[in-house]
């Protein structure tokens, strides 16, 4: 019996399944807009045929059909980095529509299957990181076939992730009130001022605000929520406080104020273990701790998975019985 897929041409794969299609040219625009969205996305064409298992005169060579196909040029060469053109945004963006509609199609279809399988992705803020796994841990023993895509990132990329419709839920801190989303409490969130155990202010009670404005304070970088936070604080106390010390991660700046380098406005979701081995301290400031909460978050309107449904209830439900919340 003959192989179903023998290839007695001795054609390349793209060639193969163009080939084999019902029509003649039906799935070769197909191919050519995948490597467009790969290019699109990375800005490069060496990322694109890596990404995509091509040479990179194949992954040219789509583009170029793509171009003559619509009659304008997608892309713009400026010295040896790659730009989109102005139809080429326009591109991107039918691209990623498709994409979606191919998404929820999916979503369908597990549907039909329940939660035997299926796949999950979730952005979440760097601080809900920190209690994030343990969630999904146990939500997996229970639906052990399930996977998921866990992306990390600040306020910033959780902004565009939701406006992008670029993930299933989100898990954040206060929501933009400026964008049409479904969004859930599940677990409070204070925020506290820290220092190390050796700091003069530890001791003491009350602490008025101001007494921490010729303080310096170690910082994420812009776009994180806790500094966006901390400097509300301050501004509505009409205080601008000393240059901060800015760092990349809730990790470099805990390991900084044990260090003396500074004070810090952190979770303290990211601060159990530290707490519990008093090698920091929360200090007693005035309108501390800043109460907040946690929020699951998808964009209002977007059909959720069998699994994102199952998984938001998940955590509505049953996450103050996993994750500790330390006191303070």
């Amino acid at each position: 019996m003959a192989d179903l897929f023998e290839n007695p041409m001795g054609l390349d794969g793209f060639e193969f399944v163009e080939f084999a299609a019902p029509e003649a040219g039906v799935l070769e625009p197909v191919f050519d807009a995948l490597g467009f969205e790969a290019v699109a996305r990375h800005l490069s064409f060496t990322q694109a045929s890596e990404e995509l298992h091509l040479t990179q005169p194949a992954v040219s060579m789509q583009i170029k059909q793509l171009e003559q196909a619509v009659g304008v040029p997608l892309f713009e060469l400026v010295g040896k980095r790659v730009f989109l053109t102005e139809a080429g945004q326009e591109m991107q963006r039918y691209c990623r529509s498709i994409q979606q509609l191919l998404s929820e199609a999916e979503q369908v279809f597990e549907e039909m299957k329940g939660l035997a399988r299926g796949h999950l992705s979730i952005t979440v803020a760097s601080t809900a990181n920190y209690f994030v796994p343990r969630l999904w841990a146990t939500f997996r023993m229970r639906h052990p076939s399930v996977s998921v895509s866990l992306d990390v990132t600040n306020r910033a990329g959780l902004i565009r992730a939701l406006a992008g419709n670029e993930t299933d839920l989100v898990i954040m801190g206060l929501p933009p009130e400026d964008m049409d989303l479904v969004a859930q409490s599940f677990m409070p969130n204070p925020l506290v001022v820290i220092a190390p155990p050796t700091h003069p202010l530890c001791k003491r009670r009350g602490i008025p605000l101001q007494r921490l404005r010729s303080e310096t304070f170690l910082v994420r970088e812009q776009g994180s929520g806790t500094r966006s936070l901390m400097e509300r604080v301050f501004a509505e106390k009409g205080l601008d406080p000393a240059t901060p010390i800015e760092m990349s991660s809730t990790e470099a700046i805990k390991q900084g104020v044990e260090a003396g380098l500074g004070l810090a406005l952190l979770s303290v979701h990211t601060l159990d273990m530290e707490l519990a081995l008093k090698r920091l301290v929360v200090l007693k400031v005035q309108g501390f701790p800043v109460l907040r909460d946690w929020y699951i978050v998808h964009r209002a309107g977007k059909r959720l998975s069998a699994v994102a449904q199952a998984f938001k209830d998940f955590v509505l439900t049953e996450t103050q019985g996993i994750v500790h919340v330390p006191k303070v």
